[in-house]
């Protein structure tokens, strides 16, 4: 440790200035998760519109329709399951690759691995912009999910640039990225959902462009500023000596194998409890436009200020609060209480929309969900980080983002069924429950030494 903290003295002037392009990485990373979450419905719409006489999106959709009108399901029960299997697919990409960029940043720097998947992150945003048919989307989501499991080479650069005291105030500058990425992303969905650019050059659908291009352009120009600037501005964080050897094989890639053959019992716990309540939170990520949608009929700009809300209450909460108060807390404890706190305002959620139907009573409980989200993420992440050795910070945070994208990827499957088969109150009390089980799994932890 001695070694690494003085070889990284002499680029100390430039850490701030990594931090900043770490900083928007993460920012346009969260921006293409969540751009399409308040359109999601009316794109759906348009697709099925578009290829319901045939191909297998109208075969699928017809079949999930038949089921719906068996179960008494709502109509958007329907656009719900499929959502839900479309982002599960994205996901899923960034749980397998996540632990492939996080092991080959700590092999041959942070740098060249984030020029390489920003530049794919680019181009999957080139895909959807041009994406007038389903497959061609499909593919861009894909391609997006690869490219967006350098998440963990972005919080691994975090960590080279932090000491260990520090950890958490370090990762509430990711927590911010996240927060300001939730707002911004859905803001941007939302607000340009009215402008199709087919309605002024209607030639355009010659070439794929759809009434949803705009914020997929938008989210391109993004990535290619991201890319210039970490081309042009960032240094590298990870030195040669603190770099890790030969390349792993695919099966030590394997997230899941490298987590049962991790020997630091510590880091196996805190996986399990990130991926238990990354699995419970996902289900609000996935159902909440349609049980609005269905419950208070809210449109696309309505679920936009849901976003705005979740993303301000987060930047708050993980750029000022949990920065201040998780080192006097605790780890272990900030992210106890918060797992606790997201489990009863979940149950909360479920009855304010789907019983009450009650606005207020809704961002109340949103607010409280997202403070708790925010004491969580910052927590565990720095509790991983402090587990972790110096030279395999890239490896372990990845492992620890991967199983969080395959929480991500299973999540929403099981939660646009259960909306589909039981409605939105009961999926979200369900994930409370689940949220109040990570919680007391989270007891278990160790408290770790700096």
């Amino acid at each position: 440790m001695a070694a690494f903290v003085t070889s990284a003295t002499p680029a100390q002037p430039a850490k701030p200035l990594s931090l900043g392009v770490i900083f928007l990485t993460l920012y346009i990373d969260l921006i293409g998760f969540s751009i399409f979450f308040p359109v999601g419905p009316a794109m759906l719409e348009w697709y099925v519109n578009r290829e319901a006489e045939g191909g297998l999106l109208g075969t699928l959709i017809r079949h999930l329709e038949a089921l719906a009108h068996a179960a008494h399901a709502s109509d958007l029960a329907t656009g719900a399951l499929f959502a839900g299997a479309l982002g599960s697919v994205y996901a899923l990409m960034q749980f397998v690759f996540s632990p492939v960029w996080g092991a080959r940043s700590d092999r041959t720097g942070r740098r060249p691995v984030l020029l390489m998947t920003i530049a794919g992150n680019a181009f999957s945003y080139l895909l959807l912009f041009f994406s007038g048919n389903f497959l061609l989307f499909f593919a861009g989501r894909i391609l997006g999910g690869i490219m967006g499991g350098n998440i963990a080479v972005a919080i691994a650069a975090v960590s080279d640039v932090t000491s260990r005291e520090n950890r958490a105030k370090g990762m509430g500058i990711v927590g911010v990225a996240f927060g300001l990425g939730f707002l911004t992303g859905p803001a941007i969905g939302g607000l340009t959902a009215g402008f199709n650019l087919l309605d002024r050059w209607p030639g355009l659908a010659a070439w794929g462009v759809h009434p949803f291009s705009v914020p997929a352009a938008i989210a391109f120009a993004l990535c290619l500023l991201n890319l210039f600037w970490v081309q042009a501005r960032f240094t590298e964080t990870l030195p040669p000596e603190a770099r890790g050897g030969a390349a792993a094989t695919l099966r030590e890639r394997n997230p899941l194998h490298s987590l049962f053959q991790q020997p630091d019992a510590a880091i196996r716990r805190v996986n399990l409890v990130g991926f238990v309540v990354t699995f419970g939170f996902s289900f609000f990520e996935s159902v909440i436009s349609f049980f609005t949608a269905d419950a208070l009929h809210y449109s696309p700009r309505d679920l936009t200020l849901i976003f705005v809300n979740i993303g301000l209450v987060s930047i708050v909460t993980q750029g000022v609060l949990a920065r201040r108060f998780v080192p006097k807390l605790g780890e272990k404890f900030s992210a106890v209480a918060g797992m606790a706190l997201i489990g009863v305002a979940f149950a909360g959620l479920g009855y304010a929309i789907g019983v009450a139907k009650s606005a207020p009573l809704m961002y109340l409980m949103l607010t409280l969900s997202t403070i708790g989200s925010g004491f969580a993420n910052v927590a565990l992440s720095s509790l991983v980080s402090l587990y972790a050795k110096p030279e395999e910070q890239g490896k372990v945070l990845g492992i620890y983002r991967s199983l969080g994208f395959l929480a991500r990827a299973l999540s929403p499957a099981v939660a646009g069924w259960l909306f589909f088969n039981s409605g939105g109150t009961i999926t979200f009390v369900i994930a409370s429950v689940i949220l109040l089980v990570s919680a007391a799994l989270g007891t278990g932890l160790p408290r770790p030494h700096k």
